[in-house]
């Protein structure tokens, strides 16, 4: 799309002023969804047991020693139009599993399919054609601009890349009003295009990289943690500009954080990942509300509360999390986990590794013992914890 609209470029840039929270400012995110003319959901993209292992050398001969499971048996589908959030500790995942379903990094083993096209299977012509369907947004607004190009070119380098008669790309001319048009809709200036990242600050910095994301009209775009390096007030003009967008170019977006309220808020559905496996997928309403995984129970009890006058008292996991090279056997949550502890530690818990079900209302969760996740046990298993904390300081 040549010509952005006007009124899309006054919408990005009427961003709000400093706020309290990340969230603030936002209005929970409706079902955006494409639905087919059978009545069910659009599937965009399609991952099927989806791997990658980064392999550790050692010794002399630098021979393979061992591997890395980053994302293990991976099975996800995104839906045409929606927003999903995956969400989870650092090292979980998270960023391998958007940069090898785009094909940054090297599947291991598994399948992805984009709108029904296998993207591991597309070779190095077909898939710089693909690399306009789908984009990502980096996490770092510094390092992912060479410091050396002005904006015109950092914003125009894919299109140059991608040009052919039809588009008319090569042509200086035709990228660079491209890169204004742009640089417009995600609220910078057009003359900008001839300033250097180091005139920028952060959250500039982050527009540009929407600005070169979106530059190729893609349908799917991986958003990798795009706030968590920005401050509190600028990630809510960072969350608006991507809402806008995300409406006017109609786009379907893996967004990856840590920040659980900007998830509730940004997305329509949430996946859980924990050591290179997803261990609940649900709507934003049914996860916020009713978690069924003991995992995303205690993450969901770290979120801070705003008010200072409330006392939240938080499930607090024991130890530390495995080593990814070294995942526990059965269920890779067990050794950290109150709820294997309050059943008095299950023996398919350590044996049997759980597969991701339906356990009511298409939530899913990867638990033996998803139907005794309750209010009322979360309850006794925070008590217990408050026992414990209560008696070792005595």
């Amino acid at each position: 799309m040549d010509q952005i609209s006007s009124q899309a470029a006054a919408q990005a840039a009427a961003t709000p002023g400093t706020v309290a929270t990340p969230a603030a400012g936002l209005e929970p995110a409706a079902p955006a969804a494409a639905v087919s003319g059978d009545g069910q959901a659009e599937v965009l993209l399609d991952a099927r047991n989806l791997k990658k292992y980064f392999p550790i050398y050692g010794g002399i001969l630098r021979r393979v020693v061992g591997q890395v499971y980053a994302v293990d048996d991976v099975s996800l589908q995104i839906y045409r139009g929606e927003t999903f959030g995956l969400v989870g500790e650092s090292g979980c995942g998270k960023t391998t599993f958007g940069r090898t379903v785009i094909r940054l990094e090297k599947a291991t083993a598994g399948s992805v399919s984009l709108d029904g096209q296998d993207v591991l299977a597309l070779n190095d012509r077909d898939l710089r054609r693909m690399r306009r369907r789908m984009q990502i947004i980096f996490q770092d607004p510094y390092g992912s601009l060479n410091p050396r190009m002005p904006v015109s070119d950092i914003i125009g380098e894919g299109l140059l890349a991608q040009a052919d008669a039809e588009n008319q790309w090569g042509k200086r001319s035709v990228r660079d009003k491209r890169v204004g048009d742009y640089l417009e809709a995600v609220g910078l200036r057009r003359e900008y295009s001839r300033r250097y990242p180091h005139e920028f600050s952060g959250g500039q910095r982050q527009r540009i990289g929407i600005a070169r994301a979106l530059a190729l009209d893609p349908e799917f775009v991986v958003c990798d943690e795009p706030v968590s390096a920005l401050d509190v007030s600028i990630q809510s003009q960072i969350l608006n500009v991507l809402s806008e967008l995300r409406r006017e170019f109609h786009l379907t977006l893996l967004f990856i954080a840590h920040n659980l309220s900007v998830v509730q808020y940004f997305c329509q559905r949430v996946g859980v990942m924990y050591l290179g496996t997803l261990v609940e997928v649900a709507s934003v309403e049914q996860l916020y509300a009713t978690p069924r995984h003991p995992y995303t129970v205690a993450l969901l009890s770290a979120i801070p509360l705003p008010d200072p006058r409330i006392r939240k008292k938080r499930l607090v996991l024991k130890g530390d999390v495995p080593s990814p090279a070294n995942p526990p056997s059965g269920c890779r949550f067990h050794t950290r986990c109150w709820l294997y502890e309050k059943l008095g530690r299950p023996e398919n818990c350590v044996t049997v590794e759980p597969a991701l079900r339906d356990v009511g209302g298409g939530q899913q969760a990867a638990c033996h013992y998803a139907e005794y996740v309750n209010p009322s046990a979360v309850q006794e298993a925070t008590a217990a914890q408050d026992a414990v904390a209560t008696a070792a300081a005595d």
